[in-house]
C-alpha cells in the first residue's frame, strides 16, 4: 500500500498467527521510525504511589483517668496543645475515699509498729489490715514516697497530685478546675509526637507489591521543599469497599515536631521485587479488552501478539504469558503496524467464506459504488471510499485498491463519484478492473 506495507497472504496449512502479520519494506521501517527492544529478564524499579495522612503513633498515646471518684481542686496544665514533661504536675484531686484509705493505712501501719510484743494472732490481723489498705492506695496510683510518709506517722494528704505518665503534647483536656470526676473518666490525653504514623491508602491493584520493611518517601503539602523518609511497618488486613484501597502504615521520625496529626501527604513506596520477564511500557498496546505487543520476526515481518501482563514499573512491565526471552518487540510506531494488521485481519475474516467458495472457479468479480479519493499513478494504487458491498459482507469504508492497468487508473479523477468492478487477484490484493464516473 502507500505506506509500504504488504499484506501477508495466508494459504491453507499455514499457521494461523501469520494471518494477522504484516510485512514492511526496509525503507518504510526507517521512514516510520520503527524501533525494537529485546524481551529480557530484569528487576522492575516499581514505585507505588498513594496519598495519606499523618496520625499519632498509637503506642505513644497515654490517657490520664483516675481510678476513684473525686474533685479537681487545682489545675497545673490547663491548655490543649501544651507540652508536658514526664512526671510534670497535671492537677490536684480531692477524694473522700482516698482520704479515708490513707487514714486507714496510716492507723494500720502505725499500729503494726506498736504491736511488736503482741501475740502472733494480733500482729497477723493488723498486718492483713495494713496490707489491704496499702493495696488500695497503690491501685489508686498513690506514690511510694507518700505511702512511706504515712507509714512513718505522717498526716494523710487532703489531695493527691496527678503527674504526666509520659512526655508529650496534650491532645485532649477535659479537666476543669472544681469539676467532679468519676472512676475511669478520661481527663487528659497525651501523645509523644517524636515519631508519628503515616496511614497511606494504597489501591487494590498495588497492594500486592507492598511489603513490610520497604522504604517510603513522603512529601507534605505544608513543606513542599522537604522530603521525609520512613519505612512500611504494617499492611492492614482489610480493604475499604468504598475506595477499593487498603491502609498501609509508615513510621516517620519527627524530632522537630513538624509532622502534625491530620496533615495530608503524598507517598512513594519503593516496591521493587525480583527479576521478571519484562518489556518497555511503550511496547504494549492496550485496547481495554486486550493487551497486544508487535513482535519483530525479522526481514520486515511483524506479528501482533496478545500478552498477559503482571506488575508495572516506571519504564517496564512484567510479561506473564505470550512472549519468550530474547524475542524483539516494537517500542515505536507499533500503533501504525497494529492498525495495518487489524485491517488485514478484518478483510481476511470477512472474505473467508467467499474465497473458499471461489476456490477452483477462478476470480469472482464484485460491483460497488463509491468515491475515488486518490490515485497514485506511480504504484497504480487507488484510494476509494465505497458503500457497503453485500457480496463480500463489507461495510462502507475507505480502503486501497490496485488498478488493473493505466487505463483504469486514468478513468476518473480524484473526488469523482464512481461505479467500479474489482476482483481478488490473490489473497488480500483487490484489483479494480473497471471504473465509470457516475452522476
Amino acid at each position: 500500500d502507500s505506506m509500504g506495507m504488504d499484506y501477508i497472504p495466508v494459504y491453507e496449512g499455514e499457521e494461523r498467527e501469520a494471518a494477522s502479520g504484516v510485512k514492511i519494506s526496509p525503507e518504510k521501517v526507517q521512514k516510520l521510525g520503527v524501533r525494537t527492544a529485546k524481551v529480557e529478564r530484569r528487576a522492575l524499579d516499581a514505585v507505588v504511589r498513594a496519598t495519606g495522612r499523618i496520625e499519632v503513633d498509637e503506642r505513644r498515646l497515654v490517657t490520664v483517668a483516675p481510678k476513684f471518684e473525686g474533685y479537681i481542686e487545682r489545675l497545673y496544665v490547663n491548655a490543649t496543645g501544651q507540652f508536658v514533661a514526664r512526671g510534670e504536675r497535671l492537677f490536684d484531686a480531692y477524694s473522700p475515699e482516698l482520704l479515708a484509705a490513707q487514714r486507714e493505712y496510716a492507723v494500720a501501719a502505725q499500729g503494726l509498729a506498736q504491736l511488736k510484743d503482741a501475740d502472733a494472732q494480733t500482729v497477723a490481723g493488723m498486718k492483713r489490715l495494713a496490707d489491704a489498705a496499702l493495696a488500695r492506695l497503690r491501685n489508686w496510683d498513690v506514690s511510694d514516697e507518700e505511702i512511706a510518709q504515712l507509714a512513718a506517722g505522717g498526716e494523710p494528704r487532703r489531695t493527691l497530685t496527678f503527674r504526666a505518665p509520659a512526655a508529650g503534647v496534650v491532645l485532649e483536656k477535659k479537666a476543669v478546675q472544681g469539676m467532679r470526676f468519676m472512676p475511669g473518666e478520661m481527663l487528659y490525653q497525651i501523645a509523644d509526637l517524636s515519631s508519628v504514623w503515616l496511614i497511606a491508602d494504597v489501591f487494590e491493584q498495588d497492594i500486592g507489591r507492598v511489603r513490610v520493611g520497604q522504604r517510603a518517601a513522603v512529601k507534605l503539602e505544608a513543606y513542599p521543599e522537604r522530603r521525609f523518609e520512613g519505612r512500611v511497618t504494617y499492611v492492614y488486613p482489610t480493604l475499604k469497599p468504598e475506595t477499593r484501597s487498603a491502609q498501609v502504615r509508615i513510621e516517620l521520625p519527627n524530632p522537630d515536631g513538624r509532622l502534625k496529626p491530620a496533615m495530608y501527604a503524598h507517598v512513594e513506596i519503593a516496591a521493587g521485587g525480583g527479576t521478571v520477564l519484562a518489556v518497555p511500557n511503550s511496547a504494549v498496546i492496550d485496547s481495554g479488552a486486550r493487551r497486544v505487543v508487535i513482535v519483530d520476526r525479522g526481514e520486515g515481518r511483524f506479528e501482533p501478539r496478545e500478552v498477559k501482563l503482571g506488575s508495572r514499573g516506571d519504564e517496564y512491565v512484567a510479561v506473564l504469558d505470550g512472549l519468550k526471552e530474547g524475542e524483539s518487540v516494537v517500542v515505536a510506531a507499533n500503533f501504525l503496524i497494529d492498525a495495518e494488521s487489524n485491517l488485514r485481519a478484518a478483510l481476511g475474516s470477512m472474505t473467508a467464506p467467499e474465497a473458499s467458495a471461489a476456490a477452483g472457479k477462478g476470480q469472482v468479480a464484485h460491483s460497488a459504488r463509491g468515491r475515488l479519493d486518490d490515485v497514485d499513478a506511480r504504484t497504480g494504487t487507488l484510494v476509494i471510499s465505497h458503500e457497503a458491498i453485500p457480496s463480500l459482507k463489507w461495510p462502507a469504508m475507505t480502503m486501497e485498491f490496485v488498478a488493473a492497468n493505466d487505463a483504469v487508473a486514468k478513468a476518473a479523477k480524484p473526488g469523482t463519484p464512481i461505479a467500479f468492478e474489482f476482483v481478488e487477484r490473490k489473497p488480500g490484493e483487490w484489483v479494480v478492473t473497471k471504473i465509470e464516473p457516475r452522476k
